[in-house]
């Protein structure tokens, strides 16, 4: 199978090209040239089958230039319980009468990033080695939070790599920060940007499509990467934690097979719900997607408007990996819905660079509104919702999980809709120990974050992941805070280009 870009379809590349380069040149996302299929025969055939099993056999499909001994080095390597606090490497947790929460954060960093971070440095190592066997790869990222912690850890010492990581100074929460720098290896880099998610995301694709830059790279032997969502290589893995939690609703007899369920994706730049979308144009019995928004609410407004307007306030809220205001993935899927028509794409992002919007046609609106559905979960709905699930249920979920909560509960009220119901659990509650402390016991006063991590646990009856509790006392090794417009030269610093 190839991978053609949406901003170009006569470019076509393999899926170890697309992986390797992580972005076209013309600054479009790879995306396969057709989507496979998988029946319910062929579905019901993992209910027996090890995530690892799973993983192997729906990525097959799309990462056809793989041999098989390829693909199994790369996602046992990755999938480890070494690496994962559960065998089954993603676990559900029973919410209410219909629904079910997947927790996507029982990785090494605690967050839903590891499902595709930890594979993705397998994979783009193989792809190399398949490609441009010679040149050493610099991963380059722009995080929200999450993504970086994740990267760094999956990059860490990988021979043949660089990782550099740019995170918004004061847009993450301070364990996603302690995280990152306090990374460990000798291939890694971490720099704080003086600006937004955005700002930095945007400076990045910038920094990939200039030409100066990868020439310099080029005279190193050097080329760059991404670890992104915008790298096919990050979304891909993505898809198969949708299609394995079918199985597993399966095996425990919630569900029938054939049975529709719905699925509730917290998300910001679009790429953890289009993995949902993949696997339901694959055959995954789904009914709605149902896409959960924060106060950054444009992608709720896109989808029941068609106007995608960035023309907004910017908020950071205590669900920071989801403080987006331009949602990279959102492209790919305007690409298939408009038929694959490059050029049409290509004005629409010409549109939003030149005036910060675009209005998609009523054909291609419909077409979304037939599939998602959309809400959103401003700061005192996320901390009630947080309180709410720990008072009723006796669970305790991050911030980002409770707008997936509220949203659901919301659609539910509004639709009638009683479908089972997939939630995407996207962290660890640890990871934001002010937040949910601050909703499920409002008159602590925060102190210290880790005198804080074990009052959490006090209240809770819950222990900190020791990836989170070990940072105590950690030595800060990246302190550096940079000028968006001073990013490229901080990469050539960190380069020595």
């Amino acid at each position: 199978m190839n991978y053609k870009s949406t901003r170009n379809s006569a470019e076509l590349v393999s899926s170890a090209e697309a992986i390797a380069r992580g972005i076209s040149k013309d600054g479009g996302l790879f995306v396969p040239e057709e989507i496979p299929q998988m029946t319910l025969e062929e579905i019901g055939e993992l209910i027996e089958e090890s995530y690892v099993q799973r993983a192997e056999i729906i990525l097959s499909k799309f990462l056809t230039d793989f041999t098989a001994d390829e693909l199994g080095y790369c996602v046992r390597g990755a999938y480890t319980e070494e690496k994962f606090d559960s065998s089954k490497i993603a676990e559900l947790a029973k919410f209410g009468e219909n629904a079910y929460l997947l927790e996507l954060w029982h990785g090494p960093t605690c967050a839903f990033k590891d499902m595709a971070l930890q594979l993705l440095p397998y994979l783009l190592t193989v792809s190399v080695r398949k490609t441009v066997a010679d040149k050493e790869v610099v991963i380059l990222v722009a995080t929200s939070g999450d993504t970086g912690k994740a990267a760094l850890e999956g990059f860490k010492d990988v021979p043949g790599t660089r990782i550099l990581v740019f995170y918004p100074e004061n847009g993450v929460s301070p364990m996603q920060k302690l995280q990152m720098t306090t990374q460990e290896g000798g291939n890694v880099g971490v720099c704080a940007v003086k600006g937004n998610f955005d700002d930095a995301q945007t400076a990045v694709k910038a920094i990939f499509t200039d030409e100066k830059i990868r020439q310099q790279l080029a005279d190193r032997g050097m080329m760059f990467s991404s670890a992104n969502s915008i790298n096919w290589g990050r979304l891909v893995p993505q898809i198969v934690y949708y299609i394995s939690a079918y199985c597993d609703l399966l095996a425990n007899g919630e569900i029938e097979l054939g049975e529709k369920i719905n699925i509730v994706v917290p998300t910001g730049n679009f790429g953890n719900i289009l993995a949902a979308y993949y696997a339901k144009q694959m055959g995954l019995p789904v009914g709605r997607l149902i896409c959960a928004s924060n106060q950054n609410n444009i992608l709720t407004d896109f989808i029941n408007t068609g106007v995608y307007d960035r023309n907004r306030d910017f908020y950071t809220t205590s669900s920071p990996s989801m403080d987006i205001l331009i949602s990279s993935n959102l492209e790919r899927l305007l690409y298939l819905l408009c038929g694959c028509d490059d050029a049409q794409v290509r004005r629409w992002y010409a549109e939003l660079k030149e005036t910060g919007k675009f209005t998609v046609s009523d054909e291609v609106r419909e077409k979304i509104q037939a599939e998602f559905s959309a809400g959103f979960c401003g700061e005192e709905e996320t901390l009630q919702t947080i309180r709410d699930t720990f008072e009723q249920y006796s669970y305790t979920c991050d911030p980002h999980t409770a707008v997936a909560v509220k949203v659901y509960e919301d659609y539910k009220k509004a639709s009638g809709d009683q479908a089972k119901t997939l939630i995407a659990s996207t962290a660890s509650p640890y990871k934001f120990t002010n937040a949910v402390l601050q909703a499920i016991s409002p008159e602590t006063n925060p102190t210290d974050d880790f005198d804080d991590i074990r009052l959490l646990g006090l209240l809770t009856g819950t222990s900190a992941p020791q990836e989170i509790s070990g940072l105590d006392g950690k030595e800060i090794r990246f302190t550096r805070s940079a000028a968006v417009d001073e990013m490229p030269q901080v990469v050539r610093e960190l380069l020595s280009l």
